[in-house]
């Protein structure tokens, strides 16, 4: 899952993941050939873990000791060890009676990646009128970016700084009033202005959503300058330059390009380098550009630029798990609920303790023991559903949500019958929950839908106590949400133990070797039934309700994604 992050550090979480899709989750831990042996009181474990429960609890732990056991060696994407968690889910889809909805009739459908890298440090050169040619120094002026597009990608044009590469009519700012860009590269600066609402905010300050915007502006490339302390504005940004980001692959095997290639990031040098000679300096700019009412006018730079890149490209294999309730009303049944969660963690990296396993109990062994589940429940009543439910377990979602945004690039239903999806990702389940936190709740109409089905099992809902971290946009549903489809996130809320369990869980677990079944806070399989219990009872009221959700009337994700309602 995504990390929990400050909100300084927000302003930039996104700008590294450059031609991947966005938001971009934490890099998994560097690889290690060989895990070493884990140092733990392993008979302690044992007798945790063979602990007798009641039937429905001990159904619940027995797939998350499958998923989380250290022969799955942290189902990284793309693994052998992902591929038998896969079979896995596909079996016990059939055993709970739902019928294979990937691809060619059966549960899984396959979901091509391609790893792809920085292969050289490339090459970025300033050409001026009456000058000799300037060639920026790696490491010290700049950072090369990998293009998931392309293998080879060379540009000469000149270059136009457009503050931070916005257009926001909502918040009145234009970021390119006044200046052509038509065959142009702008630079842009990380980040967005700290005083927009945080979700929107995150939104804007994806170097994917500003490499669109300016593909729309007839922008043929972008570069990227952090500011006023921000990541990419230091002496020097040459570490980790090279590290490997995965998408899915096109037919050609290659990535898919939105928006103009990003082809770098400058350092606070680069930026003066590329700023001199110009109206303005990059001093003046840099000294307003955290003042979010300074006015960042777009300005012409002198010269052009050429800069050349080459990425290197690994293929791989992975699959998304996919099993469907057919609906039983005749108006409604070929509308499609979706239930979501992901089946990868982070596989096998460096020790701590002498573990090298990153088992991903919590996150997200539990989330998929939860649909299992839940399934399981439809099956148990023996009532359909009104509408039709797909239960989905994706891949990739750690690194950058891949698999659920294949899925809706290429869904195995009609994308148009989809009208919502349900989140399940790291549910938190080491203490009594009392309420439930549901991101999104507030922009559509299954708030209030959401809301009534906890009441009814004795939960409450509470707003999202962490607004800042933006988590609306981190999970697999916001990929849904891309497609104009209302979706919610579930969470156990963070009322009476709650914040000392979430605080716990992000100090000793989160992609951590100890997220695995017997270390402490242990998991409380009796909560992990309630937590079923709850999002059955949500599920249940999404697929039997007279209306399909809709976005709420303006709400801004709904109208930017054209979604159903919104306008």
């Amino acid at each position: 899952m995504f990390r929990s992050i400050g909100a300084a550090a927000l302003a930039c979480v996104s700008v590294v993941a450059l031609a991947q899709t966005a938001p971009a989750p934490a890099p998994a831990p560097a690889p290690a050939a060989t895990p070493a042996a884990p140092v733990r009181d392993q008979a302690r474990i044992n007798a945790i873990v063979n602990a007798p429960l009641p039937d429905d609890q001990a159904a619940m732990k027995a797939h998350v000791m499958f998923l989380a056991s250290d022969e799955m060696r942290g189902r990284d994407a793309g693994s052998p060890e992902f591929d038998i968690a896969a079979q896995y889910v596909a079996a016990q889809f059939y055993a709970a009676g739902l019928r294979p909805a990937g691809d060619q009739g059966g549960y899984l459908q396959k979901v091509p990646l391609i790893t792809y890298k920085a292969a050289e440090h490339g090459d970025f050169v300033l050409a001026r009128k009456g000058a000799a040619p300037q060639k920026l120094v790696f490491g010290e002026d700049y950072t090369p970016s990998a293009i998931a597009s392309a293998e080879t990608l060379a540009l000469d044009a000149p270059v136009v700084f457009v503050g931070y590469g916005l257009v926001a009519p909502q918040y009145k700012r234009d970021d390119y009033k006044g200046v052509d860009v038509r065959g142009k590269i702008v630079v842009f600066l990380n980040g967005a202005p700290a005083d927009w609402q945080s979700e929107e905010r995150a939104h804007f300050q994806s170097a994917q959503t500003k490499a669109i915007i300016a593909r729309a502006k007839g922008a043929v490339g972008a570069i990227t300058i952090g500011a006023g302390g921000r990541r990419g504005a230091g002496a020097a940004t040459g570490a980790g330059w090279d590290r490997p980001r995965v998408t899915w692959a096109n037919p050609n095997g290659l990535g898919e390009q939105q928006g103009v290639p990003v082809l770098g990031a400058l350092t606070q040098s680069g930026a003066a380098k590329l700023f001199a000679g110009s109206k303005t300096t990059w001093d003046a700019v840099n000294s307003r550009a955290t003042d979010p009412k300074a006015s960042l006018k777009p300005v012409a730079l002198p010269g052009t630029l050429a800069v050349s890149l080459k990425t290197s490209f690994e293929k791989g294999m992975s699959s998304n798990v996919a099993g469907m309730i057919p609906g039983s009303d005749p108006k409604l049944k070929d509308e499609v609920v979706v239930l979501s969660a992901h089946l990868d963690h982070v596989g096998v990296g460096r020790p701590v303790n002498g573990d090298a396993i990153y088992n991903g109990a919590e996150d997200n062994a539990v989330g998929i023991a939860s649909l299992i589940e839940e399934a399981k429940r439809f099956k148990a009543e023996g009532r359909p559903p009104r509408r039709s439910i797909l239960f989905l377990a994706v891949t990739g979602e750690e690194k950058g949500l891949v698999g659920s945004d294949y899925f809706t690039k290429h869904p195995t239903v009609p994308v148009k019958s989809i009208v919502a999806d349900v989140n399940l990702d790291m549910p938190i389940l080491t203490y009594a929950f009392e309420d439930m936190t549901v991101y999104g709740a507030d922009r559509s109409t299954l708030g209030p839908i959401v809301e009534k089905a906890v009441n009814a099992v004795g939960v409450t809902m509470s707003p999202d106590p962490e607004p800042e971290q933006a988590i609306f946009v981190r999970s697999d549903h916001y990929r849904f949400v891309q497609q104009g489809i209302p979706s919610v996130f579930l969470w156990p809320g963070q009322k009476g133990p709650g914040k000392a369990a979430v605080a716990a869980f992000w100090a000793t677990k989160y992609h951590k070797p100890q997220d695995e079944i017997g270390q402490e806070p242990l998991l409380d399989w009796a909560q992990g039934v309630r937590f079923v219990k709850v999002n059955y009872a949500i599920a249940r009221a999404i697929a039997d309700g007279d209306e399909r959700p809709r976005w709420n009337k303006g709400d801004f994700f709904g109208t930017l994604y054209n979604g159903f309602g919104a306008k």
